[in-house]
């Protein structure tokens, strides 16, 4: 168990994990500033060292005491070692003491392992016997293959049931026990331990005087909880301040300066220097992600002003097509500030009273501002910044894949044929809208998330699919799989492991950039 050094450096050692060093299993949701990530456990039942460890002459067992005091807690065993105190201690009896202690101690940790083991069955066997009875289904199904056949309205239900899981910006709902029937597909999954344990972390951290940002960012990383995200968005982005007295007239200035710029600029979209702008807006919204929140004459009218005032407000830019997409994000998470429902995607946004849709109008412009930039020279002229991410996200690729990165250019497939969309629109019409807003959780919690972070995440999301790419034969067939990735069904378990990926590649290649450099 300890090393030659002596067992006072082994009961101090403490293990933090490489950030990105992490099981594909979970992914993100061990990412490098996690909390939980600060210490390692040490496994009980270890053996103690065989070879003896040197130490300098004892003479009491005080001086022992205070040399080796942080390697066992007070306790019974300590009897043993006062009965010897008075005693000059020699270094073997010192050590056989204190591999005695040692053994003890290991004995103890798995009884309380195997203790709390026992505890955790039987829980889950009550938890299995409540759902049971609460859905009123007492037949005991022993396999999947002996599973009743649905009926074809059962089968609508879950199919709707599909559908809304697949609408949620939240964390997937865990997996039901094989062969038992899920009778609350209509009603929201409890928070789970860790979901519920993470939210009482964000609110205590959210309601202090002066808000920690860099620790917010470290809880951040591996995920908001919905009911706190609106807030922690506003805080990341910078359009809030830390503290907590000033929120208020800061968001009521801001929101006042928006509507000051909506009077005096609006008015002007039909002139003949700002009417070619306005009627691209016009065109690519109803092309935006989702269909039905976007076709909403509300949600419309509220899109073309922020879209609008930001091309005015940014001539060195004006409107570029896949600005459009940046807002959503923002508008559908601050929508949820006010709204109980779930399906925030088909939720009438019309219904909400005036001054609330003003307040996530304002709240989504300045936001989407703030965002923007860090990434403008994406969209100023010929676009110069998306131009260098995707000649930056081939060098990489042929650095962590080479046989995709050659698959591809043997076909003829160039990189700007794909990845000038995901860096245009930063993956959002890629993966679903659910998982735009996770990934943008931990957008905002990197520096320079949205503009360094996301070209590995886009190494990251083009490998992911390289078993798929290496089967295509054909560059058209290639092309159309590249251009429609079949993420439809994506949670946010595969976004975790997305991230994670990306980020072990930058903690291989960022401070390295020769790495990736032909």
């Amino acid at each position: 168990m300890a090393s030659e050094g002596g067992k006072k450096q082994f009961w101090k050692r403490s293990g933090a994990k490489v950030p990105g060093s992490i099981q594909h299993v979970y992914g993100a949701q061990h990412p490098p500033f996690d909390p939980l990530l600060h210490g390692t456990l040490v496994k009980p039942g270890s053996k103690p060292p065989t070879t003896p460890v040197k130490l300098k002459k004892v003479s009491t067992f005080q001086e022992f005491e205070s040399n080796t005091s942080d390697a066992w807690d007070l306790g019974d065993d300590d009897d043993e070692l006062l009965a010897i105190a008075a005693e000059n201690l020699n270094t073997e009896v010192v050590m056989e003491t204190a591999h005695k202690v040692i053994e003890n101690h290991s004995k103890l940790q798995e009884q309380h392992k195997f203790q709390e083991e026992h505890l955790q069955e039987e829980k889950q066997v009550e938890s299995a016997e409540l759902t049971s009875t609460a859905c009123g289904d007492n037949r005991l199904v022993k396999s999947i293959s002996e599973g009743h056949t649905s009926s074809s309205s059962d089968n609508a239900s879950e199919n709707t049931s599909m559908q809304r899981s697949q609408s949620l910006p939240q964390t997937s709902t865990p997996p039901l026990v094989s062969g038992m029937a899920d009778c609350n597909t209509s009603v929201t999954p409890a928070l789970t331990e860790r979901e519920a344990s993470r939210l009482d972390k964000f609110k205590l951290l959210l309601a202090g005087p002066n808000t920690d940002l860099e620790e917010l960012r470290k809880l951040s990383w591996s995920g908001i909880p919905k009911r706190v995200r609106p807030i922690a968005w506003k805080l990341l982005s910078g359009y809030l301040p830390a503290n907590v007295d000033r929120r208020e007239s800061t968001l009521q200035r801001k929101r006042k300066e928006y509507f000051a710029f909506v009077e005096q600029y609006y008015d002007s979209r039909n002139d003949e220097n700002h009417q070619d702008t306005y009627r691209q807006i016009h065109i690519d919204i109803p092309r935006m992600s989702p269909e039905v929140l976007r076709l909403q004459p509300k949600v419309t009218e509220i899109f073309e002003r922020i879209l609008f005032i930001w091309a005015i407000r940014h001539p060195a830019s004006g409107y570029v097509q896949g600005i459009n997409d940046l807002v959503t994000p923002f508008f559908v998470v601050f929508v949820c500030e006010y709204i109980e429902e779930e399906e925030v995607e088909n939720f009438d946004v019309s219904s909400l009273p005036e001054e609330v849709l003003q307040n996530i109008e304002a709240d989504s412009y300045w936001c989407m501002s703030k965002l923007l930039d860090g990434i403008q020279d994406n969209y100023t002229f010929a676009q110069p910044g998306i131009q260098k991410k995707v000649k930056m996200l081939e060098e990489l690729v042929s650095r962590i894949d080479e046989q995709v990165h050659r698959h591809l250019d043997q076909h003829e497939v160039k990189y700007l044929q794909f990845a000038f969309r995901w860096m245009n629109n930063l993956l959002m019409r890629e993966v679903p809208l659910r998982c735009t807003i996770r990934l943008w959780d931990t957008y905002q919690s990197e520096p320079e998330g949205f503009s360094h972070f996301h070209l590995y995440v886009c190494a990251a999301f083009l490998v992911r699919w390289r078993k798929e790419i290496l089967e295509e034969k054909d560059f058209q067939e290639l092309l159309i799989f590249l251009q429609n990735l079949p993420t439809v069904h994506w949670g946010n378990e595969e976004i975790s492991v997305l991230l994670a990926e990306a980020y072990r590649l930058k903690f291989a290649f960022a401070d390295a950039p020769n790495h990736y450099k032909k």
